[in-house]
């Protein structure tokens, strides 16, 4: 099944610069990631040891923010900015890279930490991927 995603940058009506198919994926997996942290988050506050985890809820809600305004901001092609684009992608890459470490400290005692762990160092890699090809 094509994703909404994908539906969307496909009726868009001009040209993109990007690859839209793998474009879609991206934005697609940065929002996943932002589910992910916000669940994350979630859990850390449910788990009993909570004050152990603070610093990782905040990270993971970091994250899921810049994760949601990353892919609005990947969603809007009309009147592109290639440096605001790349600057977005590369805090993107910073918020991924601290939760994903973050919650890779707790990953052997939360299974949240640890799913949420892997989900941010595949956004990671897609943003550095799609920060590579943008010129």
């Amino acid at each position: 099944m094509v994703s909404v995603t994908r539906q969307m940058l496909e009726a868009y009506p001009k040209s993109i610069n990007l690859d839209r198919a793998k474009l879609a994926a991206v934005i697609d997996t940065i929002n996943s990631c932002a589910q992910a942290c916000t669940a994350c988050a979630d859990a850390c506050l449910s788990e009993e040891a909570v004050a152990e985890l603070a610093k990782c809820a905040r990270t993971d809600l970091d994250c899921a923010d810049v994760c949601t305004t990353t892919a609005r901001v990947l969603s809007r092609h009309t009147g592109y900015d290639a440096n605001l684009t790349r600057s977005i992608l590369e805090a993107c890459v910073t918020a991924c890279r601290a939760c994903g470490d973050e919650c890779a400290r707790h990953a052997a005692m939360h299974e949240h930490c640890r799913i949420c762990a892997e989900v941010c160092r595949e956004c990671e890699q897609v943003c550095r991927d799609l920060l590579a090809t943008i010129s």
